[in-house]
């Protein structure tokens, strides 16, 4: 049952005042007088290195040019590394050239600075020049519960977003078929599975050239998933909240199997964006692959499309997640109120930055990232969602950095023409399949499993600076993501997973880690309340279904 400023219903957790989830003023600027003056402002922008040749760069192309002609302020955007934003960050605030606005998702990252007193407080400049974000959280307090930092004051800006299961798991259904195999419901037959994929010649070219499965990036993210396990390893057992060292070393022994015996990319671990993998799917060389599934249109137009392109024979299954030796989870889920946006604490014309806020959650903004340019990309009629006139101009032009640019737009808020599969036709094959896939892997949850950690890992309590610190500097050591002695294990011969594990565990008390441990155990089991939980945003996701289903 929800307490206190949660309610019983989710939707009306996400829709309804409660008395009592307010947050302090926070610093309240002057007005301005006389006539609006455009402010000029500065927007980091995640850099993905995906942005065409032909289009420029991510911080100079048509969609960055539509913001400056149609939106209400002079921005210029700063790209900063999706895969290292933190230290790119941290670089910009070093030489004192940080974004006013800075986009982010990590939650670490943005209570990092936080912390350092390099944010400030956005409740004043919300009072004082907002219109459409004040509505906002008038309709979705949420935002503002969520938003709020440890001292009480309302820090990050956020949206409300359709909740789907965001990764999915694609198998070649042709391979299969050819080798007498069957989708593997556990992680041992996910193994033998892969290991005839890479032995047995499923392309049928007489050499020994694929690779059973892949694990660079997402799909390495997505095979801790599978074992429960994402940031910051916590999960639940006998009711408590504990540190998923098993989950951890499984995956690890996982991995390390697949490594030796040569059923991936000997190489992966230098593939850091997972281009390499991706390149090596899409050319019909690996027969598992693992991505993000919650843009549908997406995977449609950078992967299935391409994929069709070079191997016309390609039959893709999407599979669950099948049952580890420490259990069976759910995909995790897209976090359904998310903080995205948070202020430089020097930033000169704050009036200016809300003026874009308040443009970027608009409705027009969200339209135009999702459907492109009326006339060019889509077309509009009175009664019934934007029609997509032309896909592939709309990807070529906009795909690439759409979402990141629309980080504070609100899709659901807009309609059901904004949920994931309304760009997509079922007049077009290709369409109508990735459509049925994306379907097939909502019909997969099975509502009696939890995901990987107790909650999305941005729904996670923020501990005490001086705990935070000590997860921050340990997460590289020995996070099941990207620690260096778990990465050891998986590479080194004789290193073995459960060795890795004695020292992870070493490392980890000696650093203070165990009163890490100690305050999230105890959070989980006094305020757990406070906080979105798996079974609320499995609720949320099913009355967006609904929803969707009604109309």
């Amino acid at each position: 049952m929800i307490k206190g400023c949660r309610s019983a219903a989710l939707l009306v957790l996400l829709a309804v005042a409660s008395a009592g989830c307010g947050a302090g003023d926070g610093r309240l600027p002057v007005p301005s007088q006389g006539a609006a003056k455009r402010g000029s402002i500065t927007v980091s922008i995640y850099d993905r290195g995906i942005t065409p040749a032909s289009e420029g760069t991510v911080d100079n192309n048509i969609m960055t040019r539509w913001i400056n002609e149609a939106g209400p302020v002079d921005v210029k955007f700063i790209p900063v590394s999706r895969t290292q934003s933190e230290q790119g960050l941290n670089t910009l605030f070093a030489a004192e050239k940080a974004p006013d606005l800075i986009l982010e998702y990590a939650p670490q990252v943005k209570n990092t600075l936080i912390d350092r007193k390099l944010i400030q407080p956005i409740e004043g400049m919300i009072k004082a020049y907002s219109t459409e974000y004040k509505e906002l959280l008038r309709k979705y307090p949420i935002l503002k519960r969520v938003g709020t930092g440890a001292d009480g004051q309302l820090y990050q800006f956020g949206r409300i977003n359709e909740t789907i299961p965001q990764r999915g798991v694609f198998i070649r259904k042709d391979w299969l078929q050819k080798l007498g195999l069957n989708i593997p419901k556990t992680t041992d037959e996910l193994y033998l599975v892969a290991k005839a994929f890479a032995e047995r010649d499923p392309d049928g070219n007489g050499k020994k050239d694929t690779y059973g499965i892949a694990m660079s990036y997402n799909s390495g993210a997505i095979l801790d998933e599978m074992f429960g396990v994402t940031y910051p390893d916590y999960v639940v057992k006998n009711g408590e909240l504990v540190h998923g060292w098993d989950h951890i070393e499984a995956v690890t022994a996982f991995k390390k199997r697949l490594y030796e015996e040569g059923i991936v990319d000997r190489s992966y671990f230098t593939d850091k964006t997972g281009s390499r993998a991706k390149y090596d799917f899409l050319n019909g060389k690996t027969g598992i692959f693992m991505e993000q599934f919650n843009v549908p249109v997406t995977f449609l137009t950078d992967f299935y499309m391409p994929l069709l392109k070079n191997v016309p024979e390609a039959d893709l299954a999407i599979m669950p997640y099948p049952e580890t030796p420490v259990g069976r989870f759910n995909p995790i889920f897209v976090n359904p109120v998310q903080m995205t946006g948070v202020v430089n604490a020097k930033a000169k014309d704050p009036e200016a930055v809300m003026k874009y806020v308040d443009f970027a959650s608009s409705e027009r903004f969200m339209k135009t990232m999702y459907y492109g340019f009326e006339g060019i990309h889509s077309k509009s009629e009175a009664g019934v969602c934007p029609q997509v006139t032309d896909l592939m101009k709309w990807r070529t032009e906009f795909n690439y950095a759409s979402g990141d640019f629309a980080m504070l737009a609100s899709p659901i808020l807009a309609g059901n023409c904004y949920y994931g599969t309304r760009k997509l036709s079922n007049d077009d094959p290709l369409q109508k399949r990735v459509k049925e896939m994306f379907e097939r892997n909502s019909l997969n949850v099975d509502f009696n499993l939890q995901t990987a950690g107790p909650t999305h890992s941005e729904q996670m309590p923020q501990p005490p600076k001086e705990l935070q610190q000590i997860l921050t500097d340990m997460t590289r050591h020995v996070g099941s993501m990207e620690g260096d002695i778990w990465i050891k294990a998986v590479l080194t011969p004789g290193y073995s997973p459960m060795q890795a594990r004695q020292d992870a565990v070493a490392a980890w008390e000696s650093a203070g880690g165990e009163k890490v441990d100690e305050w999230y155990r105890k959070f989980y089991a006094t305020d757990k309340s406070k906080i979105i939980l798996t079974e609320d945003i499995y609720r949320i996701f099913q009355e967006q279904r609904a929803a969707q289903n009604a109309n």
